[in-house]
């Protein structure tokens, strides 16, 4: 919508009054004269032509003017109001296709809003941040208004909206669970405790348990919000509250019923990125993976041996029996040979044995220490856990005395099984992780708003 000088905003109740040419809409009003409103980016005087960037919530609009009277809003006396300076700034559109984004403003004029008068703690109008890791977390809250950096949220955004609109469109519903439980979901391990009013509670390091028991009310559920890990991980790869994107859903045949699903979603993601998200895309040099029509998998116990006929000579060899999991560098190994192999970006490894998995996984019934579970690989990192779940009431108590844990914790959990639940299974997406291997950025902490590690709780 364009707001014109000679129309300027009237007092009203209306919500279009807030309205005004962004920066992405100048191409529909060339030759004509509109404002923008924003945050004064950067001004360069270049022999005598004096350029005047503001930034709004979309991208950049360039100001160009010989006349350093049409800068005098910028003094206040002695002084010059500094970069972030809020600014309503006025001028003609033309067509210039070297200015950023094709177009730039002529005639400008000038209003400061809000003025500020204090450089900013880490420079944000050069075409990257030139800082470290710590001074752009410690000042994220104006470092993310950069470009680059509001690029990488504007793709979480993207992401999760695309979630929503497949799962929807598959006739899911959306839920949001309690982050405050009475119980560990992974049978106590590494959660956050709470003193609940004298009681002992907890962060939900997953909604696990919830999820499953609204596939007994909806069938199929999914959820996006935070998960909570008090891992004492010092990692680049590990932060301890992230975003999950979780799914659950009924009357499945087993795990590669869910991994079908998990699929379908990361295809639609991909897709909406690619027509959406150009811009930021771009902005970020970001390499769009292709998603295979079957995403190829191998079972962990082939995986180890994989490893070792390919890497036992550099690290040496331990088994399943000593380690069932998947080191770090063993994820890499198994991308690499996914891409060499099959020419993919992902793998599932699927069967991960019994013991590495929560008691509520169903185990495969041709070989029972392996799980009916998986973990997908995304460029040689682990993306996404699922599989298939329990649904029998008797074989949760089989499985809850097998792990030697008591049963009154679960109580409520295991009613819903008690009454009847389908076959059923679902994954978790991290997030962060998502578009940190997406982007190929070193830490996760580079694609989490705000993160919080061993180390920080603020900003």
């Amino acid at each position: 919508m364009q707001t014109r000088l000679e129309d300027p905003p009237q007092q009203t109740d209306r919500v279009e009054a807030i309205e005004h040419t962004r920066s992405t809409e100048l191409g529909q009003h060339v030759g004509e004269r509109v404002y923008v409103q924003g945050w004064l980016h950067n001004v360069r005087r270049l022999g005598g032509v004096n350029f005047v960037v503001v930034r709004d919530g979309w991208g950049t609009v360039q100001a160009v003017t010989e006349s350093e009277d049409d800068l005098a809003p910028l003094r206040q006396g002695e002084r010059e109001v500094q970069p972030e300076s809020i600014v309503r700034l006025t001028g003609m559109v033309t067509a210039t296709p070297q200015a950023p984004g094709g177009y730039e403003l002529l005639q400008p004029q000038l209003e400061i809003m809000a003025p500020v008068w204090e450089p900013l703690p880490v420079l944000i109008s050069k075409r990257e941040v030139k800082a470290s890791l710590t001074n752009m977390l410690d000042h994220a809250v104006t470092v993310n208004r950069h470009p680059q950096r509001r690029a990488v949220f504007r793709l979480a955004a993207a992401v999760m909206a695309a979630f929503r609109e497949y799962l929807h469109g598959r006739h899911f519903t959306e839920i949001q669970t309690p982050k405050i439980v009475a119980s560990a979901t992974e049978s106590g391990a590494n959660v956050f405790k709470l003193d609940y009013f004298g009681d002992a509670a907890y962060l939900a390091q997953s909604p696990q348990f919830y999820k499953q028991i609204m596939v007994g009310v909806f069938e199929r559920v999914y959820e996006v919000g935070p998960v909570f890990r008090a891992e004492p991980h010092d990692t680049a790869r590990h932060i301890n509250e992230y975003v999950s994107l979780d799914a659950e859903f009924g009357f499945i045949e087993n795990h590669f019923t869910v991994l079908a699903m998990l699929r379908d979603v990361l295809a639609h993601i991909f897709a909406q990125l690619e027509e959406r998200c150009g811009a930021e895309l771009t902005l970020l040099q970001a390499r769009l993976p292709v998603m295979p029509a079957q995403v190829p998998h191998i079972h962990f116990a082939e995986a180890k041996t994989l490893i070792h006929q390919r890497h036992g000579h550099e690290v040496g060899y331990m088994d399943e029996r000593a380690e069932p999991d998947l080191s770090p560098q063993e994820e890499r190994w198994l991308g690499a040979w996914a891409q060499q192999e099959f020419g993919s970006d992902f793998l599932a490894v699927t069967g991960y044995p019994m013991r590495k998995r929560p008691f509520y996984t169903h185990a495969d019934p041709t070989r029972p220490a392996y799980s009916n579970s998986f973990d997908l690989l995304f460029r040689g990192l682990e993306l996404v856990t699922g599989g298939q779940r329990l649904h029998l009431y008797a074989d949760y108590l089989n499985a809850l005395a097998t792990a030697n844990l008591p049963t009154q914790p679960f109580e409520s959990y295991l009613e819903a099984f008690r009454y009847g639940m389908p076959p059923h299974g679902g994954f978790a997406i991290g997030l962060e992780r998502l578009l940190m291997q997406l982007l190929d950025v070193p830490n996760l902490r580079l694609t989490t708003l705000f993160p919080r590690d061993l180390n920080r709780v603020a900003p």
